[in-house]
């Protein structure tokens, strides 16, 4: 009963930073709106050195200060591990410099493809690595996804080269962190401080720092976009860690979700009628994720 209770307290506590995370990595996709004037990759450097520091305050805040000494004391111990983490960081890398790039260059639908394909991605690998069991309502979930993602590709002319790179790269980062047990959010803040050398070289560059000059009002939502970022990707790697592989991966369907009401409304793009399908089954999917919430609730409550 005492484990019953604490599984299903650590599976709300990852629901609600998943669902959080989720809501502003949407916020995250409309604020390079405000940043045009600065290219993407001055979006991704600038990005990286303000959230550097607004994450260490966050993590000392939240008392979690210590998960950055103890990485830094098992990288000691095994200096290998300090290659995983600049792998980590390539990897992580990557993902951040798409997110600003797709919003700005009208890519914004083909990324929030690939956080489509992520979670079908992640099931998958919680089923073979993991040997995690899909309850019914998971698998009906799984092939309503699977339908949505089927269409986009056979209706679709393909997908684009940015939708493969989330679609795998995300579960490739999340597989070698959870391996390694380098899923702590100081593991998340080496990973960004690495990344800080190639973004003070973008951001010194003269017309990034040109356009910062000329440009101040810039300022503001750059702070937003380090602001927003450290507390969503906390939270995201929270419920990485709270959650089942699988549900992990299902729940992250909200997150595309978000960026495609977010692209169409706010970005300008448009949705042809087989996207409409993609993301109707995904709609389908998430529903059944959340009735399986409902019904397979501990038996221990029921009891009481």
């Amino acid at each position: 009963m005492h484990s019953e209770h604490l599984r299903s307290a650590s599976t709300s506590r990852g629901v609600i930073a998943s669902v959080g995370a989720s809501a502003l990595f949407a916020t995250l996709y409309v604020l390079p709106e405000y940043l045009g004037a600065l290219s993407p990759t001055a979006i991704f450097a600038w990005r990286v050195i303000v959230t550097v520091p607004l994450l260490t305050v966050l993590l000392m805040a939240m008392r979690e200060w210590g998960a950055v000494r103890a990485i830094a004391r098992r990288v000691r111990r095994k200096p290998l591990l300090a290659g995983v983490q600049v792998v980590n960081a390539g990897l992580l890398g990557v993902q951040v410099w798409l997110f600003g790039w797709a919003p700005v260059t009208g890519h914004g639908l083909d990324v929030a493809l690939g956080y489509f394909l992520m979670p079908l991605v992640m099931v998958l690998v919680g089923v073979l690595l993991h040997r995690e069991r899909l309850t019914g309502w998971r698998m009906a979930a799984v092939a309503a996804a699977a339908v949505g993602v089927g269409a986009a590709l056979l209706g679709g002319g393909g997908i684009s080269w940015s939708t493969v790179v989330v679609a795998l790269g995300y579960p490739l980062y999340f597989v070698i962190r959870r391996r390694t047990a380098l899923d702590s959010p100081g593991a998340l803040w080496f990973e960004l401080a690495i990344l800080l050398v190639p973004s003070v070289v973008f951001a010194v560059q003269p017309d990034s720092l040109a356009t910062i000059v000329e440009h101040p009002e810039l300022i503001v939502p750059l702070l937003l976009l380090g602001l927003v970022s450290s507390v969503a990707l906390v939270a995201y790697l929270a419920a990485s860690r709270l959650l089942s592989f699988s549900l992990f991966g299902l729940l992250t369907y909200l997150e595309p979700v978000l960026l495609v009401v977010v692209a169409v409304l706010l970005l300008g793009e448009t949705v042809s009628t087989t996207q409409m399908l993609t993301y109707g089954a995904i709609a389908v999917a998430i529903l059944l994720l959340c009735v399986e919430g409902v019904v397979h609730r501990p038996r221990g409550y029921r009891r009481k």
